[in-house]
């Protein structure tokens, strides 16, 4: 009797680990679609600010001193073809081939929280866009 609780045990993580992956795999095409199109150059501009996270948002536009929609085009989105989407609970990541951003889900849906990200060695990723 002893020796099966560890086996109900791991069979109830298991199953737990299957939900939360099969969750996260229902929301890979939304969490790309929303990083396809933030990246798409030729989007209109305040549609792709309304993709950003408000503190993203409120962070871009300090920084270039500027509304969203005239400081987006100057930002090194490089876009590219899907290499991977990954996502964990609220939070996503999509590598493109030549970009990188991270995404939040919002009450309003998934939002980029960071953007124009490469890789910084040991460090944190190095974002052009990201929250403050």
């Amino acid at each position: 009797m002893r020796a099966a609780r560890p086996i109900r045990c791991g069979g109830a993580l298991g199953l737990a680990a299957l939900l939360v992956t099969g969750c996260a795999s229902t929301q890979q095409p939304e969490v790309q679609r929303v990083a396809t199109t933030f990246e798409d150059s030729g989007s209109d501009p305040q549609a792709r600010c309304e993709l950003l996270a408000p503190k993203a948002l409120a962070a871009l536009e300090k920084s270039q001193s500027a509304s969203c929609a005239d400081a987006i085009g100057q930002l090194p989105l490089s876009g590219g073809g899907v290499r991977s989407v990954q996502v964990w609970g609220g939070d996503a990541q999509v590598k493109l081939s030549g970009d990188t951003l991270f995404l939040t889900e919002t009450h309003a849906g998934w939002k980029v929280s960071a953007a124009a990200c490469r890789p910084n060695a040991e460090a944190p990723y190095d974002c052009e866009v990201q929250a403050g």
